[in-house]
């Protein structure tokens, strides 16, 4: 059975790390739900109209990921959703992956606690908002059991087939990176 991911799109968000991990994900079979956060129609922080797929609330929680994107003011307009906040803390208890990029592990996991004890990286910066048991890295992409942190745009696609190995293998993540050039 196909793993399955939610990307969660709230208004504001940084486009090249929604769309590379949506791609790549889906490249590497994985099923992919974007989900608006407040609408179908998502505008990212370089004002391009995305339709998500579905809108969170009609989502459920089926899900083996959790991906968010950054920007702003997208991560921020991701940290003021409850149904998004409680559906992170569900899958942190239950060990699931939940990945965050730039913004979002700061400004998303960090107040939730999800962070706590825990190693990750950000955008350059933005760590400032960490628990002080977070551990800050400079690294392009950071795993420290079920989370997945990145530092942003550029490390888009790194980040994304980290979240492939996880959700599959080595294997289908090093084809998909062959197939892409990469």
């Amino acid at each position: 059975m196909a793993k399955k991911a939610l990307v969660a799109l709230a208004q504001g968000f940084e486009e090249l790390e929604a769309v590379a991990v949506i791609d790549v994900l889906r490249r590497g079979g994985v099923e992919v739900i974007a989900a608006g956060v407040d609408s179908l129609q998502v505008k990212s922080s370089r004002k391009i109209t995305f339709w998500a797929d579905k809108q969170l609330k009609d989502c459920g929680d089926d899900f083996d990921a959790a991906v968010l994107p950054g920007g702003m003011p997208g991560a921020a307009n991701l940290a003021a959703s409850k149904e998004l906040n409680s559906l992170l803390k569900k899958f942190n208890v239950e060990k699931r992956i939940i990945a965050a990029i730039c913004a979002a592990p700061a400004i998303v996991l960090a107040p939730l606690g999800i962070l706590d004890n825990k190693s990750a990286t950000c955008y350059p910066g933005d760590h400032k908002a960490f628990n002080k048991t977070t551990i800050y890295k400079e690294d392009a992409v950071v795993v420290d059991d079920n989370i997945i942190s990145s530092r942003g745009p550029a490390t888009a696609l790194e980040f994304a087939f980290v979240i492939l190995e996880k959700l599959t293998d080595k294997n289908t993540s090093d084809k998909i990176r062959k197939a892409m050039l990469i």
